[in-house]
């Protein structure tokens, strides 16, 4: 067994090896100022990025922190230039800095040169209203987002100390609830007491963990009028249902911006979908975000973020911002313009430091591997890569393996999840068992919902609807028979379905996918945020499945 786990290599990666004794401990500590790129069995590679960098200068995390844990775990000497990079890039954490004098917003300037890299560029120059000295530039207003996410695509992040409107006041209380500890840090993680230093940003929970009750105990903190965007509507009326249940908020306070009803209240509720909604090629109802004097904007699911909400966001900067999220990974690759609009990430931990704890329930994952037909797979490979991706996804030999599955889980809650409506639709008829999609009615789906919940349903279908804030704290097994080419966010989200708290048990979570196919390659690819977290998936072959006491003996 080697000693120490850590290679780093001058390009910025670092090879993490599992057989040493020290890998848990390199891998929670080079996680937080690195990302995750690969994780077979035995190495796990990660990367040294600007974003990831600024992040951990966000919470305090020094360069000199990042070189000693560098040191601590490398099993030969750091290379010179990412020693130089670290320095650098966390040293750019703080050169530039908006600041609010009366109420006129400046931009900061540490060194004179990036007042030259703005004045040289056509649009970021419009963002100017006065060049007060080599140091010190007096910003548009409405610029405030529009520069600081050029800068921060010029590498250099800018710390936003320009305050925030209050915003009108709203007043209510929390009662018969008390926060987790964790959710008491994130809350004062984001909020700083009231200062510059917090009102923006990003708190990363696992799902299951609470990531609501952390943004209803900033809004208590904050008590303003509070605008509030989700993923869906059945997610607005979940969030609903937290506030009347857990505050003093009255029902009349409430308002839904969906679809199906157009309210705006104290307390306001849309979704992302109608906020992006196009009527002559104008989006309709982003006004909304100037409907009232808001004093708190919260984006569930933040890494979801449409490019048109990206957009007003960066003219509301005056106003606090909260993204919450299981994990910040986009696979756009926009991260920075989250990092730049929303804020940096406030408070984050490892999925299974809350397991450990009990706050969420343990999982364990299984990959299992199923052959195709001859002539299906003859005509796999003959097909475009596109074309394959169906192919394998909707191999019907995965349907054999669900049954099996479905054997040994006879008496659990069952999710059933999909990317591919033709087959989740053979499914649902194959199993007797409800199916909800995209095409399902809202209130069709809180029904089959509540029905779930209740028991009277054990085995449901779902679509990608049901990837996000979705509360289902009875599920125990989710099985994937297809998802997204390489999303590792959509994996993340969907094991999330199932990790609220068991009473007794653990939670199961299977992802089926064709052996040497495109299907198997896109499947690594979406388990690496997880990977990160600490789950690992145990193999499974369609042949472990058919023999007699083969499932229990492989679980």
């Amino acid at each position: 067994m080697r000693e120490k786990p850590a290679i780093v290599q001058s390009d910025g990666t670092i090879l993490l090896f599992v057989d040493s004794r020290l890998f848990n401990e390199a891998r929670g500590k080079i996680s937080a100022f690195s990302e995750l790129i690969k994780a077979p069995d035995y190495v796990h590679t990660y990367r040294i990025t600007p974003i990831s960098l600024w992040n951990a200068s966000a919470v305090g995390m020094k360069s000199e922190d990042v070189v000693k844990t560098l040191e601590e775990f490398s099993a030969h000497k750091v290379p010179s230039n990412i020693l130089c990079e670290i320095n650098e890039y966390m040293g750019r954490y703080g050169e530039v800095k908006m600041v609010k004098e009366e109420d006129e917003i400046f931009l900061e300037l540490r060194d004179p040169a990036i007042g030259e890299l703005i004045l040289s560029d056509k649009k970021a120059s419009s963002y100017i209203e006065e060049k007060i000295s080599s140091r010190k530039f007096r910003v548009k207003k409405y610029a405030r987002g529009h520069l600081k996410l050029f800068l921060v695509k010029m590498g250099y992040p800018v710390e936003d100390w320009a305050g925030y409107v209050k915003g009108t006041g709203f007043e209510f209380s929390i009662k018969d609830l008390k926060l987790r500890p964790y959710q008491v840090d994130a809350v004062e993680a984001f909020y700083a007491k009231g200062s510059e230093e917090g009102g923006s940003g990003i708190v990363v929970l696992p799902c299951g963990a609470g990531k609501t009750i952390v943004g209803i105990g900033v809004m208590e903190k904050l008590r303003s009028e509070t605008l509030i965007i989700v993923t869906s509507t059945v997610a607005a009326r979940q969030w609903r249902d937290e506030l009347l249940r857990w505050t003093t908020v009255k029902p009349d306070q409430i308002g839904e911006y969906s679809g199906e009803k157009k309210e705006i209240k104290p307390i306001t509720i849309a979704t992302y979908n109608i906020l992006i909604y196009r009527r002559a090629d104008k989006f309709s109802h982003l006004g909304i975000f100037d409907a009232k004097n808001w004093g708190l904007i919260i984006y569930d699911e933040v890494h979801l973020l449409p490019a048109p909400v990206f957009r007003v966001t960066a003219e509301i900067q005056a106003k606090r911002r909260l993204g919450l999220s299981a994990t910040l990974v986009r696979e756009d690759g926009k991260e920075d313009e989250i990092f730049a609009l929303i804020g940096p990430k406030k408070y984050d931990a490892p999925w299974k430091t809350f397991e450990e704890e009990g706050w969420i329930a343990e999982a364990v994952c299984f990959e299992v591997r199923v052959g195709m037909k001859n002539q299906r797979r003859m005509n796999y490979m003959r097909a475009s890569r596109r074309r394959k991706f169906t192919i394998a996804s909707t191999n019907p030999e995965k349907l054999k393996a669900l049954r099996k599955i479905l054997q040994f889980h006879r008496k659990d809650r069952v999710l059933i999840i999909g990317q591919f409506l033709s087959q989740l639709r053979e499914i649902s008829k194959l199993l007797n068992a409800p199916l909800i999609t995209g095409a399902t009615p809202n209130s069709e789906r809180e029904k089959l919902y509540q029905e779930f919940r209740e028991g009277k349903i054990k085995r449901l279908v779902v679509s990608k609807v049901a990837n996000f804030a979705i509360d289902l704290p009875s599920a125990n097994v989710a099985i994937e028979v297809s998802g997204t080419f390489g999303s590792r966010q959509e994996e993340a989200q969907r094991l999330g379905r199932i990790l609220r708290p068991k009473k007794s048990g653990n939670a199961y979570f299977y992802s089926i996918v064709s052996r040497e196919t495109i299907d198997e390659e896109y499947s690594s690819k979406r388990q690496i945020f997880l990977t990160e977290q600490g789950y690992k998936y145990k193999i499974i072959n369609m042949e472990e499945l058919n023999g007699k006491g083969a499932v229990s003996r492989v679980l």
